[in-house]
């Protein structure tokens, strides 16, 4: 390795894997300074130093229907991107989550001599299990967010390493509510729901007019309700449209990002299933989860799931902690009723948040650090 620190490239795809990934290289650059990246990134990792050669949005597609349509777009990125890299090979790649284009790419990388690192392994254990041995082939170390992990890539000789999970180090513990609330523009007072209905173009054509219409019905329940909805970068154009359509008469205030104020202040959310999830457990939310997609691409999923739950809180407390629905059990009625379930037991809410701050420190493990040991010793071979 270099003196002046590793030269890495790496690739995270959407807004989670670019949140995940800023992180992870802020701890990097504490253990080197010098150190550079570069690949595929988003603004994140852009205030980290990152060097992004395509933004990570363009990797942002969900589903098997929807990869259909960008797939000749992805494959030539991916293809472009390898070509550039075994001409002037880094010191390692790490692939940040978005399996199905970073697996193929670890794969060619690693036939070549490039060190390939995966964080965020991918969810063999709740579905497409066959996907072990393309991880055995394409990747030299898996970085793991949760502890179950590790023993399973193990049983079928993957090596991998336990880091925690990086919004359990960024997240605090104490949630910091009046604060947040005060940035929001927000009475302590007052009742407050989140939206978020994801960080994809297809999850807000999908399920953002539920979640819309789902506020409609519980303002008419509860006038005193504030709702707030935090966009994702680039996404406010989608969304606007959206409001006056699906809710009209009901003052939704649309937020420039800030959706980590916005679980901190918020009373409930309705949420999309994903990454978002895990960050409201942290923030000890009740939460009501749904997820629409493509009907094509749902019914795929459906058979390749192993579990009963698709919602990470559910998954990692392995019950039905928080409600779920998904597809046509996603009705604005159902969600309304759940939420507001949630504001009329404050017992049921307060037991979740013991339970979730439970998970949080499970979750806690300086993962930053935990990772660049693990990088450090895998450089070091």
């Amino acid at each position: 390795m270099p003196t002046h620190g590793p030269r890495l490239a790496m690739v995270a795809g959407e807004a989670s894997g670019d949140l995940l990934a800023g992180l992870l290289l802020g701890g990097l650059k504490q253990r080197w300074p010098a150190m550079t990246a570069s690949g595929i990134g988003g603004p994140k990792m852009l205030a980290q130093g990152f060097d992004a050669w395509w933004p990570s949005d363009k990797l942002a597609v969900r589903g098997y229907a929807e990869v259909v349509r960008h797939y000749p777009e992805l494959v030539g990125i991916r293809k472009r991107l390898a070509e550039r890299l075994l001409q002037d090979p880094p010191d390692a790649f790490i692939g940040v989550d978005a399996p199905d284009f970073n697996l193929d790419l670890e794969a060619r990388l690693k036939a070549s001599g490039i060190r390939t690192i995966h964080f965020i392994g991918p969810s063999i254990w709740a579905w497409r299990g066959e996907r072990i041995d393309k991880i055995k082939r394409a990747v030299d170390h898996v970085l793991c967010i949760f502890p179950f992990e590790p023993s399973l890539y193990a049983q079928h000789g993957v090596a991998a390493t336990y880091v925690g999970h990086p919004l359990a180090d960024a997240i605090p513990l104490e949630v910091p509510r009046q604060a947040s609330r005060r940035a929001l523009n927000l009475n302590d007072s007052d009742t407050v729901v989140a939206l978020l209905p994801g960080s994809r173009r297809s999850e807000i054509q999908y399920i953002a007019p539920t979640l819309l219409e789902a506020a409609v019905l519980m303002k008419r329940r509860r006038p005193d309700l504030r709702f707030v909805l935090p966009s994702a970068p680039g996404l406010r154009p989608l969304i606007e449209p959206l409001l006056s359509r699906h809710a009209p008469g009901v003052d939704v205030e649309l937020l420039e990002g800030q959706s980590h104020q916005a679980l901190a202040a918020c009373d409930v959310t309705l949420i999309a299933s994903g990454t978002a999830t895990l960050e409201a457990a942290l923030f000890k939310r009740p939460m009501v989860i749904a997820y629409k997609m493509h009907w094509l691409s749902a019914q795929i999923m459906k058979r390749k799931n192993y579990q009963p739950w698709v919602g990470l809180p559910n998954i990692l407390l392995r019950e039905f902690a928080v409600p779920e629905f998904l597809q046509a059990a996603a009705t604005p009625a159902r969600l309304a009723d759940a939420a507001i379930a949630w504001l009329d037991d404050p017992a049921a809410c307060a037991a979740l948040a013991v339970r979730f701050k439970s998970l949080h420190h499970t979750l806690r493990r300086n993962t930053a650090q935990a990772a660049a040991d693990a990088i450090e010793k895998i450089l070091a071979r």
